[in-house]
């Protein structure tokens, strides 16, 4: 059985059908390279064939990207040299494409060839583009949901397959740069505005179109095959090339300070390519690509941000049990965090209910779905019909006999114990004996929660991040006696709003703000002890974290900084550890400086809420030390504060899973994903390097560095993480 047939019809145009066996959406291997190779061959071959169409056997998309595996095969295929097996695998995809680009034309005078076109019935990624961007002609359907890009950038590599040479070659350096180095995806007609298709049709005539220009006898030979070709917006050494390449240089430093190599190789194969044929040029390419894919940070980053990620998503913790689906949704509380659910359930086709304690508290609640939805009117990606359809799936009220028929009701009231307990007696008074009930808390135990409940097997937490809209991860929290269908249903609702969930055991702060709370901290430790704010922060952002401590808190507000500090506190006693923190936060809040909510936090605000620079006022008060810090110390002191409590959470149980670990660290609170996420790091850095360097921080800074007894064994031993609890033959 092959991924790849081919038909020829009695005009001589043949067709290459590309349908994955078992998959929804095609996928590249290695057997199928060789497939359309084999068929290219063919039809060039054959007189009878007059050119080729290459299509999809799926309906609606044509390729969703290459089957990562690829990578570990041509690694394995030079034995003890696997930078040389990526390199000839590399350039064994290159001919092949290149093969389809050149179609028979004499290499001297570019006559002959057999012209040949690619259809593109939807969505279109990776080398799902790469392929049709070496065809002579893109048609596109007419699909407003079908994506068309390369978002390899995102998974930490780039288009490696000539798809950054030929876009930059197509469009130059400056057009191609969104698509390249943020991974900007389009729809079919904002990708033909672009230059990337050729043509958009309607889908039925996709095929019929396609065919009609193959019979026009089109001149077929690339632009860059052409004597005479220069590259749309100047060459490196062309004056307005040069100003464009030290620009994008500058933008990429600027925004990844350095830390992803993707994006600095990327550049790298951009420029270099840009002085040279087509040719070499695909040699450097593949090069650079090579050199990413023998990076530990860009296989932390795939393995984290692509298999795992996709893993989770596809239920690889789920509980086996019948499905879970939600039909009918009950929202409990309608400020941000519930408007935020309900809007997104409600995209999603769920029905929802929407409950607050007054109607219009409700009704603001709904109001903010519709202003959401009129904002992506304004960008042209909602319709008018769109939006009323999702309005039309929520409904306002005060009334809890509205959420009869609902399967899982979702609380996400003031964090209060009492209150929530009062929510908890009235929806299991208005539901079935069925429905699951979720509580959205950051910091409540669930097992406490859940003693509300007449049915604590049916009570688990479900914690959204802010904005939920944007938020990519939910972390699902089981209680002590939280039962499988709970776990069931909860996962099979954050699938079907299209987030990525985590599942962990209940324990204070659960995973993702146990891990956070040390981060900022540790920052403000260190504003009390002297070090510079600035390096502070620049520190975390050189380190590859999105915000810095400072920031961080500044975002999510002083204010419930202390609450959280507070409740802590009372909850830990003497042993509670961070009094030293709470010197510079309690400060902070008496000063009135509550963080961006009110123009006023570590860092200044304009009247429009515009961040500034750090505070001035900070220096008296915390007046900076006369020695300072080297940048690597502080970056240590703030990794390793996630890190270690990362470890602590699977020691403990509270993580099951060190894939949970992983993504959840990069989705939740945007640990450097250039390392994978915290377990990748460790095992990037080695845990023995780990456990010395938690050594002398705890005889520096004191005994929340102690290295935990799980990395101190694995340390011993030499262990990885990956490789004793996920299952691989080496560390990454």
């Amino acid at each position: 059985m092959t991924d790849f047939t081919m038909k020829t019809d009695a005009d001589g145009v043949a067709t290459i059908t590309w349908d994955t066996l078992g998959k929804s959406m095609n996928v590249m291997n290695q057997q199928g390279y060789l497939d359309l190779d084999a068929l290219i061959d063919q039809a060039l071959a054959d007189d009878a064939v007059k050119g080729v169409i290459i299509t999809s056997g799926k309906p609606g998309s044509f390729a969703g990207g290459m089957d990562l595996n690829i990578i570990a095969t041509m690694k394995e295929a030079a034995g003890d040299d696997p930078a040389r097996g990526l390199m000839d695998g590399l350039m064994a995809c290159h001919r092949i494409l290149r093969k389809i680009e050149r179609a028979g034309q004499d290499p001297k005078t570019n006559k002959g060839g057999k012209p040949i076109a690619c259809c593109l019935p939807g969505t279109a990624l990776g080398i799902g583009l790469e392929i049709p961007l070496a065809c002579h002609r893109i048609f596109a359907a007419d699909n407003p949901k079908a994506k068309i890009g390369l978002p390899e950038i995102m998974v930490g590599i780039f288009p490696g397959m000539g798809g950054t040479t030929r876009l930059v070659r197509k469009m130059g350096a400056m057009a191609a740069s969104p698509f390249l180095l943020e991974g900007k995806l389009s729809d079919p007609k904002k990708a033909k505005a672009a230059g990337i298709v050729d043509e958009v049709v309607a889908p039925d005539e996709l095929h019929a179109k396609a065919k009609e220009w193959v019979l026009s006898s089109p001149k077929i030979t690339k632009p860059w095959d052409e004597k005479g070709y220069k590259m749309p917006g100047g060459a490196p050494y062309h004056p307005a090339g040069f100003m464009t390449f030290v620009g994008a240089s500058a933008m990429v430093n600027g925004k990844t300070q350095g830390v992803y190599p993707a994006a600095k190789a990327l550049l790298s194969a951009v420029y270099e390519g840009a002085m040279v044929d087509f040719d070499t040029a695909l040699r450097i390419e593949a090069r650079w690509f090579t050199n990413v894919l023998m990076n530990p940070s860009s296989s932390a980053m795939i393995r984290s941000l692509f298999i795992n990620k996709e893993a989770l998503e596809k239920g690889a913790v789920r509980p086996e049990v019948e499905d879970q689906k939600v039909r009918k949704l009950g929202v409990i509380g309608a400020g941000m965090m519930g408007a935020g659910i309900a809007l997104v359930s409600a995209q999603a086709g769920i029905e929802v209910v929407l409950i607050d304690a007054a109607q219009d508290a409700a009704d603001r609640g709904k109001a903010y779905s519709e202003t959401y939805l009129d904002k992506g009117m304004k960008r042209g990606k909602v319709t008018a019909e769109k939006k009323a359809a999702v309005l039309a799936q929520i409904t306002a009220t005060t009334d809890y006999a509205a959420l009869a028929g609902c399967d899982l009701v979702v609380e996400a009231v003031f964090e209060d114990p009492t209150v929530k307990a009062e929510v908890t007696a009235k929806v299991e008074a208005a539901v079935g004996p069925d429905c699951i009930f979720a509580t959205n808390t950051s910091t409540l135990p669930i097992s406490q929660l859940a003693k509300a409940s007449g049915a604590p097997e049916q009570f688990i937490g479900i914690h959204f991040f802010s904005p939920v809209e944007k938020m990519l991860l939910v972390e699902i929290i089981k209680g002590k006696a939280t039962g499988d269908r709970a776990v069931a249903k909860a996962l099979d609702y954050v699938r079907q709003i299209r987030k990525t969930p985590i599942v962990v055991n209940d324990a204070r702060f659960f995973y993702a703000n146990r891990c956070i709370i040390p981060y900022i901290n540790e920052g403000l430790r260190m504003v009390a002890e002297g070090v510079a704010p600035a390096l502070i922060e620049n520190a975390a952002k050189l380190v590859g974290m999105p915000l810095g401590p400072l920031q961080l808190v500044d975002e999510t507000s002083i204010d419930l900084g202390v609450k959280i500090a507070k409740a802590t506190r009372a909850a830990m006693g003497d042993a509670y550890p961070d009094g030293a923190v709470d010197e510079v936060l309690f400060w902070m809040a008496d000063e009135g400086r509550l963080g961006r909510k009110s123009n006023a936090g570590f860092y200044s605000y304009d009247d429009k809420g515009k961040r500034g620079g750090l505070w001035e006022g900070l220096g008296p008060k915390f007046p900076l030390a006369e020695a300072q810090p080297d940048v690597t110390e502080v970056q240590h002191r703030l990794l390793f504060a996630q890190v270690l409590e990362a470890v602590r959470a699977l020691e403990e149980g509270v993580l099951m899973d060190i894939r949970e670990g992983d993504v959840g660290a990069i989705l939740g609170w945007g640990f450097a994903p250039w390392s994978g996420g915290p377990f990748s790091w460790l095992d990037m850095v080695g845990t023995p390097w780990a456990a010395d360097t938690c050594d002398r921080l705890t005889e520096t800074y004191g005994p929340r560095f102690t290295t935990p007894a799980l990395l101190q064994e694995m340390a011993d031993k030499g262990q990885s993480f990956y490789h004793r609890f996920g299952g691989e033959k080496s560390a990454a």
